[in-house]
């Protein structure tokens, strides 16, 4: 279904205008209570917040973890599948937070790829067939207090390698 819409949107909307507003008005995102605030024309650079509020508060008055969580979990994926483009899989493979203070107050997260991020991607996937790629953000007050620090793993291969190591995978007998 998002592929449809981004396809329609794509005729009257930026790649950084679909990928904001896409964001911002998918119901599965919106429930993580994190907005999309910032996005790059080359989708190199998204900026997040997100705010406390009665749908995230809990108990003791902080950001509960698991919006914060939430709100950057798709963020590097989503924006790598639409920097690489079609030839490509991506997929979030492993995500870990650590919590270092209470959010008391909104807080932020940027998400960054640089030129050579992308070159490197496609240089290891292009020798090796697929690539493990490690992004840290962290989640950050306006003032810049670390309020969690984030590591992501994302997986990213190309799109025939992948096909194959599923086809060989799917005709192994199994034990």
């Amino acid at each position: 279904m998002y592929k449809t819409l981004n396809k329609i949107a794509k005729t009257f909307f930026t790649d950084a205008q679909i990928y904001k507003y896409g964001f911002n008005w998918s119901p599965m995102y919106r429930r993580s209570t994190g907005k999309v605030i910032q996005v790059s024309e080359d989708l190199l650079y998204v900026k997040i917040k997100i705010s406390v509020s009665w749908k995230n508060k809990n108990y003791v008055g902080s950001i509960f973890g698991g919006s914060l969580f939430s709100a950057t979990d798709p963020i590097y994926m989503i924006q790598l599948l639409n920097i690489l483009k079609d030839d490509y899989v991506v997929w979030d493979k492993e995500a870990t937070i650590k919590y270092k203070r209470p959010a008391k107050e909104t807080v932020f997260s940027e998400f960054i790829f640089t030129e050579n991020d992308i070159e490197n991607i496609k240089n290891e996937v292009s020798k090796k067939g697929e690539f493990n790629l490690v992004k840290t953000p962290n989640i950050l007050t306006k003032d810049g207090i670390v309020i969690a620090e984030l590591s992501k793993t994302i997986y990213v291969a190309d799109k025939t390698f992948y096909k194959e190591k599923h086809k060989q995978k799917a005709t192994k007998p199994h034990n």
